[in-house]
């Protein structure tokens, strides 16, 4: 008769490195959902954050959706909206306001939520600071 000890019919544990890189994923994925559903990016929905404007040397580049980037229409960049889509955006220090096209990517900057034009900038009148506090609405 063959007495086995209690080691030997352990199960066998996960090295911690494993746990901790699916913690890591769990709180990724976590994150990942939350900052999704602060801007949802249908009609109605907007988000508060930091705008910034690209002009001059992006002017005449290709911007993610293939078009011509041009300084003086009334577009802009976002991370996730469709391109096509059509965003207010409201300078939160004056009041002042535009309606822009979705039709580049970005702003990589932490913090920021979104890159207007220059001309979108001037009607917001943030030229002279460069970075703003902003609302953006989604309007289709």
């Amino acid at each position: 008769m063959t007495i086995r000890s209690p080691d030997a019919i352990r199960e066998p544990s996960l090295p911690r490195i494993t746990s901790g890189l699916r913690t890591c994923a769990l709180l990724g994925a976590l994150a990942l959902l939350v900052g999704c559903s602060t801007f949802g990016g249908g009609s109605g929905s907007s988000a508060t954050g930091k705008a910034s404007y690209y002009g001059d040397r992006h002017h005449g580049r290709k911007t993610a959706s293939g078009e011509r980037f041009d300084q003086q229409a009334l577009t802009a960049a976002h991370r996730s909206l469709p391109f096509g889509s059509r965003v207010k955006v409201t300078n939160l220090n004056n009041g002042r306001t535009v309606v822009v096209r979705i039709n580049d990517r970005g702003p990589f900057v932490h913090g920021r939520i979104i890159d207007v034009s220059r001309r979108a900038a001037q009607q917001l009148d943030m030229l002279r600071a460069g970075v703003v506090p902003v609302r953006v609405e989604a309007l289709d």
